[in-house]
């Protein structure tokens, strides 16, 4: 039952994360009135207030990874099972994809797409590393300083990263994922979809190993963010 709570967590926390994505971009879009710059601030505001929520309400549960890359960080060092991990990038899959079509339905767009938005190039995986790392970084070096810092740490690092990385920090392979089937604001088609998701475990994968030699010999890091 423990276990059934936490894929549950993961699944409904991956969803709203998604909702909030896609659908905080259709409405930025629909009233910014062709500002592109607008738009992208109404996404951003309400992706980083949800994941303080999120993170919040169900970190206790299941640590609150909402996030493929986030459960691989947490799997290298050991904190949690192959198998769980698995389970966890599973439902949080599946999570996203509930999460987008929850959004189409509620601003009445067409529920199954594809997305044609053209998100591909050198830089563009450069900079889904580099948001990958600061968020896996964010949540390791957060938890080491202030544990209960650690959701106003990875809202306010995504609400950063969304303007300072040329990708607008995606940082998560379940949302990749889902926002490939979301022909709207925050869509990536789906062949961008796969150089993406390397970027992130690649991004994922430094982070974890820059930290583990800056905490080498301090307290053991114990949850998720």
């Amino acid at each position: 039952m423990d276990a059934a709570r936490k894929y549950a967590a993961e699944f409904i926390g991956t969803g709203f994360l998604l909702a909030t994505v896609v659908g905080s971009g259709i409405m930025a879009e629909r009233l910014a009135g062709g500002n592109v710059a607008v738009a992208l601030l109404g996404n951003t505001i309400p992706t980083g207030a949800i994941l303080v929520v999120l993170i919040t309400m169900l970190g206790p549960i299941s640590g609150a990874h909402f996030n493929p890359a986030v459960t691989f960080a947490f799997w290298l060092r050991r904190e949690i099972a192959a198998r769980e991990s698995l389970i966890y990038i599973a439902v949080q899959v599946a999570g996203g994809l509930a999460g987008v079509w929850a959004a189409h339905v509620m601003f009445e767009e067409e529920v199954f797409q594809a997305s044609t938005k053209i998100r591909a190039g050198g830089a563009q995986w450069f900079a889904e590393i580099v948001a990958t790392f600061g968020l896996v970084f964010t949540i390791f070096m957060t938890l080491k300083a202030n544990p209960k810092a650690v959701a106003t740490g990875v809202g306010l690092y995504i609400t950063a990263a969304y303007w300072f990385t040329a990708s607008t920090s995606f940082a998560n392979p379940a949302v990749t994922v889902a926002r490939a089937f979301s022909d709207t604001f925050a869509g990536i088609r789906p062949i961008d979809m796969p150089w993406f998701i390397m970027a992130q475990f690649v991004g994922a994968a430094f982070a974890f190993a820059i930290c583990r030699w800056l905490l080498t010999g301090g307290e053991e890091i114990s949850e998720a963010g």
